[in-house]
C-alpha cells in the first residue's frame, strides 16, 4: 500500500474514532472505493473492519466490498443482518457477486441466497453453474440493450431511464425480437445521430462477441487483437445473455500471466496470495516439480559414470563442464521463453514451427560460434590448457549452444502439440534437458581426440541420448505441418433486413 492512500486512510479513521462520522462520510464518497478496500485490509482486528464497513455510504459500500479480500468479505457476510445483506446483494454488480460466492464456503453461500429475491438466486445459480475460467463465469448481465426497431430518441431515453444500474454505457447491443445479437451502437454515434433515426440504419454489424463457454483467455485474446472496452457473450443460439467489460478482462491477464510465471519456474500454479499461503502448501506445489527434475537430473550422472575413465584420463576437462551446462542452459531458456511469449501473444502457431526452427538455427549458429570464438581465446591466452583441448572444449560449446536453441524452440510447440501448456517447457525442464547433451557432446569430442579406449562406453551412452532425445524430437516434430489454422468465430448474423 502506497504511503499517501495509506496516510489517508489512516485520516479517515481518525475522523470515525474522533466520532466525526459526517465528516468521514464525506471524505470516504470521495475516495476511490480500492483504496479504503486496501485500507481495511490493513486492519487486523475483525470488529474494526466491520465497524468501518458499516459507517461507509451506502452508495460506494457495495464497490468496496467488491474489493476486499475473500477473509473480510467472509466477516461481513457472516456478521450482517439480512436486511444488511439483501441490500449490499442488490447494490452489487452480478460479475461481482458470482465472484464473492465462488469464494465463500457454503453456509455464506446458503445465506447470502435466502436474502435475494426469486430472479436473482435464479440468476446467480445460472452463473455458479458456467465452467470455471470460461465466458459465462466471468460476465455480467447488467448491460444497455436496444431492439433494432428503436429509434436514436427512444433509445436515448432508455438509457436515460435504465443506465445508471448499468455496468456501462458507452457501447449499446442491439438485439432482434428474439433477443439474438445482430448489432452494436456507441453511445457517441446515438449522440450525433439525428433522433428519428432507426437504430438498425446506424448500428454496427461486423462485430465482435464470445459464447459462454469461451475460454477466458481466449476472450482476453479478442479484447487485445480488437482494442475492446467491451465484449458482448451470446449462448449457442447466438441469443445476447451478458456482456465481459475491460476491468474484468485485466484481472484475467493477470491471473493468466502470473500462472504462466509460476509454470516457468517449476511451480504448481494456485489461486492464494504469497503471504496467505501455508508453508505445507507451498511445498506441495513445488515439490512435486522439484523431485521429477532431481530425478531427471540423475540422466547426467549416468552419462558422467559412462565417461568416468575419460574424465579420469583427461581431468583438465572436469573444470569446463560447469561452463558448458550454464551455457547450454541459458541458450535453451532464451530461446524457449522466446517462442513461449511469442505463442501466448499469438503471434507463433504451430504451422510456423519450420519457420521458428530455421530462425533460430540460425541465431544457433552466429551465436554458438560467437561464444566458442571468445571461449578459444580465453583458454589459449588465459590458461594452461593445451590447443587440442581448448579446441575441444570450443566445439562442443558451439554444439551445445545450437542443440539447446533447437530443443529450446521445439519442445514448447511440442507440448503444445500434444495439448500440454507450452510454459511447462520452460528454464528448468530445458535445463535438465540440454544439460545431459551438452555433457555427452563434451565427452564425445574428447573421446575423438582423447583415450581412444573410451569410445565403446561413448558408443553405448551415445545410443541411450540418441534414443531418449530422439524420440522427444519425433513427438515434437510429428505431423507438426498438417495442423489446423486457428478458425475464426461467428460475429454475428450480418444478414440484417429492416
Amino acid at each position: 500500500m502506497e504511503e499517501e492512500i495509506r496516510k489517508e486512510f489512516m485520516e479517515l479513521l481518525k475522523l470515525l474514532d474522533e466520532g466525526k462520522l459526517q465528516e468521514f462520510k464525506e471524505k470516504a464518497a470521495v475516495c476511490p472505493p480500492v483504496d479504503i478496500a486496501e485500507g481495511l485490509e490493513e486492519i487486523t482486528d475483525g470488529g474494526r473492519v466491520l465497524r468501518v464497513f458499516r459507517m461507509l455510504p451506502k452508495d460506494i459500500s457495495s464497490d468496496v466490498f467488491s474489493y476486499m479480500t475473500s477473509d473480510q468479505q467472509q466477516l461481513i457476510a457472516e456478521s450482517a443482518t439480512n436486511a444488511e445483506l439483501r441490500e449490499l446483494v442488490d447494490d452489487m454488480f452480478m460479475d461481482d457477486t458470482v465472484d464473492f460466492l465462488e469464494e465463500m464456503p457454503a453456509n455464506v453461500v446458503k445465506k447470502v441466497l435466502q436474502n435475494t429475491d426469486e430472479n436473482t438466486r435464479k440468476t446467480i445459480n445460472q452463473f455458479l453453474n458456467y465452467p470455471e475460467n470460461s465466458a459465462g463465469s466471468l460476465m455480467t448481465i447488467e448491460y444497455v440493450d436496444l431492439h433494432d426497431y428503436f429509434t436514436v430518441r427512444k433509445a436515448m431515453d432508455y438509457i436515460r431511464r435504465t443506465g445508471i444500474d448499468k455496468e456501462t454505457v458507452y457501447t449499446c447491443y442491439v438485439i432482434d425480437e428474439k433477443r439474438r445479437l445482430v448489432g452494436q451502437v456507441s453511445l457517441r454515434k446515438l449522440i450525433i445521430a439525428p433522433e428519428n433515426a432507426c437504430i438498425r440504419d446506424i448500428m454496427e454489424t461486423n462485430l465482435v462477441s464470445a459464447v459462454t463457454t469461451d475460454d477466458q483467455e481466449a476472450v482476453a485474446d479478442d479484447f487485445r487483437r480488437y482494442d475492446l472496452t467491451s465484449i458482448a457473450v451470446c449462448d449457442k443460439e447466438n441469443r445476447l445473455v451478458g456482456i465481459i467489460t475491460i476491468d474484468d478482462i485485466v484481472d484475467v491477464i493477470q491471473d493468466e500471466n502470473t500462472e504462466d510465471i509460476k509454470k516457468m519456474a517449476a511451480i504448481i500454479p494456485d489461486d492464494e496470495e504469497y503471504l496467505k499461503t501455508s508453508t505445507v502448501s507451498l511445498v506441495a506445489h513445488r515439490l512435486p516439480w522439484l523431485l521429477l527434475l532431481m530425478i531427471s537430473a540423475t540422466f547426467t550422472s549416468t552419462i558422467i559414470t559412462h565417461f568416468e575413465e575419460l574424465l579420469a584420463s583427461a581431468v583438465a576437462l572436469t573444470a569446463f563442464i560447469p561452463m558448458l551446462m550454464d551455457s547450454a542452459g541459458n541458450s535453451g531458456s532464451q530461446t524457449s521463453v522466446t517462442v513461449i511469449r511469442s505463442m501466448a501473444l499469438g503471434e507463433v502457431e504451430l504451422r510456423d514451427w519450420l519457420r521458428v526452427l530455421f530462425k533460430d538455427l540460425r541465431v544457433a549458429l552466429i551465436a554458438g560460434a560467437a561464444l566458442a570464438a571468445v571461449n578459444f581465446l580465453r583458454m589459449i591466452l588465459f590458461t594452461s590448457s593445451g590447443m587440442m583441448i581448448a579446441l575441444t572444449v570450443s566445439v562442443t560449446l558451439l554444439c551445445t549452444v545450437i542443440i539447446a536453441m533447437i530443443v529450446g524452440c521445439l519442445l514448447p510447440m511440442g507440448a503444445k502439440r500434444l495439448g500440454f501448456d507450452p510454459a511447462v517447457m520452460a528454464s528448468p525442464m530445458i535445463t535438465t534437458i540440454v544439460d545431459a547433451i551438452s555433457l555427452l557432446l563434451k565427452d564425445t569430442k574428447a573421446a575423438m581426440h582423447g583415450n581412444p579406449a573410451a569410445r565403446e562406453h561413448l558408443h553405448n551412452a551415445a545410443a541411450l541420448v540418441g534414443a531418449a532425445c530422439g524420440s522427444v524430437l519425433d513427438t515434437v516434430t510429428t505431423d507438426l505441418p498438417n495442423f489446423p489454422t486457428n478458425e475464426e468465430r461467428p460475429t454475428g448474423d450480418n444478414d440484417i433486413r429492416c
